[in-house]
């Protein structure tokens, strides 16, 4: 830079000195965190340890490569092999450290896991490489990443209460001339396993003020499985808890999804009988099946009637503005397409439009769209809808991918934390509510040799 400054000269300055200041603190990480054990073994540290009812015994100072922020670093440790044959060893110093997978520190292995939450492994090894000098392979990745999932997924329930508690009471405090709704929704997914195809789960918690705008939404998430119990279990035990905590006025409970059978079977099993968990009394949650797919229900009687596009989508649109804006819409709807029918006939399938047309009979009670509007409640599930392709479609479903439910489930547990907003909250309690592990000394007893045990067994 003597010679006045070019972009060359500029950015060949920054860099080097960037990498310098991480060579650094690379050094004085790996200085630190080395003099943190004693040197005088026999002195300070137990021949003979035990952490729960496993027993270990202290080997020599051996050396485990760890990355950390500004990049590997060489930790000389005592090392507690396993009394008992088969049993993994114990290094204390990488506990009391709280090293992740015996391969990186907290401060790394907490972005290398929220990297991998919104990017493939081959970019989180990239820009792992890129930042902080460390170079994993993908396995090495995997294993960083189930260790964090397994810390931080127990986390996750108390964050999303809590979060939505304070959503809850900022709703309270809002302007609007309605009461604030607690609105639920949950949708399936099909993501690629191996070897083929599996429907996956997500459901959603909404708080919205007065006004009826939405503060936040948390979610919910689990790989394929029969009968989608765990989410259903999950997601019955987030809004229990939430109005167990929950102390002001009584939100409205809404109920926002499609007409599938999960969704069904939620709703008639748990949420239309429920609770109040303080307080015993019954609460009144109101399902509403979501606008947007009626909507497709009329669009397939409009094209089994019609047989010029034209016609068919200028009727569609007009018997949709009928759904949402009128008492009685979908009533509505269904004379005017059966008056068409006996004057026209059908172009198309009699089985499509006698699907569409039953689809909404079935579920009339539910279709309540303009007396919903008035009353400020939701009536499309795009929240629920948008979160199959926020926390399934943007990770999950890119070219060629093909998942394993467990490691699927790892990503889908941080992936969860990350978009409700709960992350932060998970890792503070993590850092600071589960202290590692103390090993309890035992005290030394030297192996007996052939001839004591034989001199013992002598009378005297």
């Amino acid at each position: 830079m003597r010679d006045g400054p070019t972009p060359e000269r500029t950015y060949h300055f920054e860099t080097e000195l960037e990498k310098k200041l991480r060579e650094a603190g690379r050094v004085v990480v790996e200085h630190t965190y080395n003099a943190a054990e004693p040197e005088e073994d026999d002195k300070m540290l137990p021949t003979r340890v035990r952490v729960g009812r496993r027993a270990f015994r202290r080997n020599r100072k051996t050396t485990n490569e760890i990355a950390t922020l500004f990049g590997p670093i060489l930790l000389r440790r005592y090392y507690y092999q396993a009394v008992e044959p088969g049993q993994r060893g114990l290094a204390p110093l990488e506990r009391r450290l709280g090293v992740v997978a015996r391969l990186a520190t907290p401060a790394l292995a907490d972005e290398a896991a929220q990297l991998n939450a919104e990017r493939t492994q081959g970019q989180t090894c990239q820009a792992l490489e890129r930042r902080h000098g460390v170079h994993w392979s993908h396995g090495t990745l995997r294993r960083v990443v189930a260790a964090m999932a397994q810390h931080y997924a127990p986390l996750r329930h108390g964050a999303q209460v809590q979060r939505l508690l304070e959503c809850l009471r900022k709703a309270a405090k809002s302007r609007g001339k309605h009461a604030p709704t607690l609105v639920v929704g949950r949708d399936g997914v099909m993501v690629p396993l191996r070897p083929y195809w599996e429907e996956a789960a997500t459901g959603t918690v909404s708080v919205l003020d007065r006004r009826g705008r939405r503060l936040a939404t948390v979610y919910l998430g689990r790989m394929p499985q029969s009968g989608q119990g765990t989410l259903s279990a999950q997601l019955l035990t987030l809004v229990r808890d939430v109005l167990s905590g929950w102390f002001g006025r009584m939100p409205r409970l809404e109920y926002v999804t499609d007409a599938g059978s999960h969704p069904q079977e939620f709703f008639r099993q748990k949420l239309q009988g429920m609770k109040h968990p303080r307080t015993s009394e019954r609460l009144n949650w109101e399902w509403m099946v979501d606008y947007y797919h009626a909507c497709e229900r009329i669009t397939k009687m409009a094209e089994a009637i019609f047989s010029s596009n034209v016609e068919a989508s200028r009727w569609a649109s007009r018997m949709r503005k009928v759904l949402r804006d009128q008492r009685g819409g979908v009533t509505r709807v269904v004379q005017a397409a059966q008056a068409l029918r006996r004057h026209r006939g059908l172009y198309r399938s009699q089985k499509e439009f006698d699907k569409a047309m039953n689809y909404l009979k079935k579920y009339t009670a539910h279709m309540d769209y303009a007396g919903a509007r008035r009353r400020g409640l939701v009536i499309g599930s795009g929240v629920t809808e948008a979160a199959c392709k926020t926390i399934f479609g943007y990770r999950f479903k890119q070219s060629g991918m093909r998942w394993h439910c467990k490691h699927g489930q790892h990503v889908l547990d941080l992936r969860v934390i990350l978009k409700s907003g709960v992350w932060a909250a998970c890792r503070s309690r993590w850092l600071i509510e589960t202290p590692p592990v103390e090993p309890v000394s035992l005290p030394f007893t030297p192996r007996k040799t052939r001839g004591s045990r034989r001199n013992e067994a002598l009378p005297a």
